[in-house]
């Protein structure tokens, strides 16, 4: 089977492991939401065997990931779920942190809302969010590269962009997350970081 491919999750993903990797030394079960093409997930749980590391997406993107889970054979990923942020029965496993890169961007506002609710109820206390991607902040882009991005998005889909870390703050707060940390990444990107209260 052709694995699907993203050349920026080949890019990104050293200095997100750099980030995350010490956020998730005392973590066991992560829940990536977003799985998209399965690159992150098989790398991630190469670099991190003491975690269990579940994709999960929507339907159509199973057989993209699967692939690359077969291919890497990882005793510590498992095969994606279906997950929806919107749909209103989410995995009722045990994690204590998750992660989704470049997602909030592509959904819709609603979906963003629908996410932080769901997390704030999967997640037990102490459990930690790790969201990655471009942001904006006070409604200000981090660069005019992000700004052109963010007109790309809205011209696509008026319902999409970039978010900004205020909104996504207050959406946190609504789902019991407390805001930890805004670390700087390359290429205008960053990772936020909650934590469960």
């Amino acid at each position: 089977m052709n694995r699907p491919y993203a050349e920026s999750c080949d890019q990104n993903r050293d200095p997100i492991l750099t980030t995350i990797r010490p956020l998730l030394q005392q973590s066991k079960n992560v829940l990536e939401i977003g799985s998209g093409t399965g690159q992150h997930a098989i790398y991630f749980g190469a670099q991190m065997p003491h975690l269990r590391w579940q994709t999960s997406d929507r339907q159509e993107y199973h057989s993209g990931i699967q692939a690359w889970l077969e291919d890497a054979a990882l005793p510590n990923v498992l095969p994606p779920i279906e997950l929806d942020v919107q749909q209103s029965a989410w995995p009722t496993l045990a994690f204590d942190a998750i992660f989704s890169a470049n997602t909030s961007h592509i959904m819709h506002w609603s979906d963003v809302e629908a996410l932080f609710a769901g997390v704030g109820k999967l997640l037990a206390s102490g459990g930690l969010l790790l969201l990655y991607g471009p942001f904006s902040n006070a409604g200000q882009h981090s660069s005019d590269s992000n700004l052109r991005f963010d007109q790309f998005l809205r011209a696509r889909d008026p319902l999409s962009g970039i978010r900004d870390v205020d909104d996504l703050n207050r959406l946190a707060t609504q789902a019991g997350l407390r805001f930890c940390h805004n670390y700087e990444m390359p290429v205008n990107n960053r990772i936020l970081h909650w934590q469960k209260t």
